[in-house]
C-alpha cells in the first residue's frame, strides 16, 4: 500500500503540470491510472476495516455464554462478514494478475466473420453485442470505430474502442476463434451450422505512439463510403479510412469521423500504436502475447464453444470453464470466463 500511497503522489504531481493538459489524451490517461491507484488503495484499506470487524466481532461473541443465542448471532455475524471478505479477496486477487505493461489501457476490439457465410457474419454480430452488452455492465463505455454490415444480415468485420478501467487487460484473453453451433435460421430446413468468427484485441496507446516514424512508401491508403448513420457527407463521400502497413501488413480501419482527412489521421494514429507494441517487444512470443499471431476463423483453432443445439453450453477450450446459461453469456455475462483465464494465463506463465 505504501508504494501506491507513492504512486498516487507522482501522478498527482505531474497532473499539477499546466504542460500536461496541452496533450487532452495524455491528461486523460494519466488522469485514469490516478483514479485507478486511488480506487485500489480505497479497497485495501476497506479490506482491513472488513478484517478488524471480523476479529472484534468473534471476540464479542465468545464473551457470551458458551451455546447461548447471542454468541450464536454473534459468530453468524462474524462468518458472513468473512464471507463479505472472501469475495473482496478475490476480486482484488483477479486486479492484481492485470499487471502486464498495457493492462490499464483502453483495448480496441476487432471481429471478423469466418468460415459460415451468412451464418458466421450473423455470429459476429452477436458476439460484438456480447462484448458491448459486457462493456456497460462493467460501466465502460465503446464506441464503434469501423462497421462492414454483411451481404444478408450481420457484419463481415467491426472494430470497437472500449474505454474503462483495465479494459485492455479484460479483453485480451478473449483474442481468438470462437466457434457457434446452432440450427440456422437462415436455412430453410432448419439444419444444424458451424460458423466462426475471430476476435482479436489491441491497447490503445496513442499517447505513446506520438514518436513512430511511418514513411508513407510503407503504406496503402485506400478509401470507401463509410455507410450507415451520420449524415449525407458520410454516405455519399469516400470518409471511411484503411491504412495498411505493407512490411507488416497490419491493418487498420476509420470511420469514425465525418470527413476522411479526420479519419486518416485517427486511423495513422492506432497504426502507429500498433507498430509500437511490436517494436517493443524484442521476442516473437511476447509480441503474440499483446497483438497476437493473425487469428484464423476455422476449424480447429477455436478457443470457446457456443453451442446452442443440440444441447447448450459455453466451454472454454483452454481453461476448461463452462457454462449452460448460454443466453446469460451472450448476453455479456463474461466476468466467470475472464476470471477463469487470468488464473489460467498466470498458471501457464509460472510453468513456462
Amino acid at each position: 500500500m505504501v508504494a501506491l500511497q507513492g504512486r498516487i503522489v507522482d501522478l498527482e504531481k505531474q497532473a499539477g503540470d499546466p504542460a500536461l493538459w496541452e496533450d487532452t489524451s495524455s491528461a486523460q490517461t494519466l488522469l485514469q491510472r490516478l483514479s485507478e491507484a486511488k480506487e485500489t488503495v480505497a479497497s485495501l484499506q476497506e479490506l482491513s476495516g472488513i478484517c478488524d470487524d471480523v476479529d472484534l466481532t468473534v471476540d464479542l461473541a465468545n464473551l457470551e455464554k458458551t451455546g447461548s443465542s447471542l454468541q450464536h448471532e454473534g459468530l453468524e455475524e462474524a462468518q458472513t462478514l468473512a464471507s463479505d471478505l472472501e469475495g473482496r479477496l478475490a476480486a482484488l486477487e483477479l486486479r492484481q494478475m492485470l499487471n502486464g505493461p498495457y493492462d490499464d489501457r483502453a483495448a480496441i476490439l476487432s471481429i471478423q466473420a469466418g468460415a459460415g457465410g451468412t451464418d458466421a457474419q450473423d455470429w459476429a454480430s452477436m458476439l460484438e453485442r456480447m462484448y458491448t452488452r459486457w462493456a456497460e455492465r462493467r460501466g465502460m463505455t465503446w464506441r464503434a470505430l469501423y462497421r462492414s454490415p454483411g451481404e444478408e444480415a450481420g457484419i463481415k468485420c467491426v472494430e470497437l474502442e472500449v474505454t474503462g478501467p483495465w479494459a485492455f487487460g479484460w479483453l485480451a484473453g478473449e483474442k481468438g476463434t470462437h466457434r457457434l453451433v446452432r440450427q440456422s435460421p437462415f436455412n430453410a430446413k432448419a439444419a444444424r451450422q458451424t460458423s466462426f468468427a475471430a476476435v482479436e484485441v489491441m491497447p490503445v496507446l496513442e499517447d505513446l505512439a506520438a514518436s513512430v516514424e511511418v514513411p508513407e512508401t510503407e503504406v496503402e491508403v485506400s478509401t470507401m463510403r463509410a455507410g450507415g448513420a451520420g449524415g449525407q457527407n458520410v454516405n455519399k463521400v469516400e470518409t471511411a479510412v484503411r491504412i495498411v502497413h505493407l512490411p507488416t501488413g497490419i491493418a487498420v480501419r476509420c470511420q469514425v469521423e465525418r470527413t476522411q482527412a479526420l479519419n486518416k489521421a485517427l486511423a495513422f494514429k492506432w497504426l502507429k500504436a500498433k507498430l509500437l507494441v511490436l517494436a517493443q517487444e524484442k521476442q516473437r512470443e511476447a509480441a503474440a502475447g499483446i497483438r497476437g499471431d493473425h487469428v484464423k476463423a476455422e476449424w480447429g483453432q477455436q478457443i470457446r464453444n457456443y453451442v446452442l443445439h443440440p444441447y447448450r453450453l459455453v466451454k472454454d477450450v483452454r481453461t476448461g470453464k463452462e457454462s449452460s446459461a448460454v443466453d446469460d453469456v451472450l448476453g455479456g455475462d463474461l466476468d466467470g470466463f475472464m476470471a477463469a483465464y487470468l488464473n489460467w494465463a498466470q498458471r501457464e506463465a509460472r510453468q513456462a
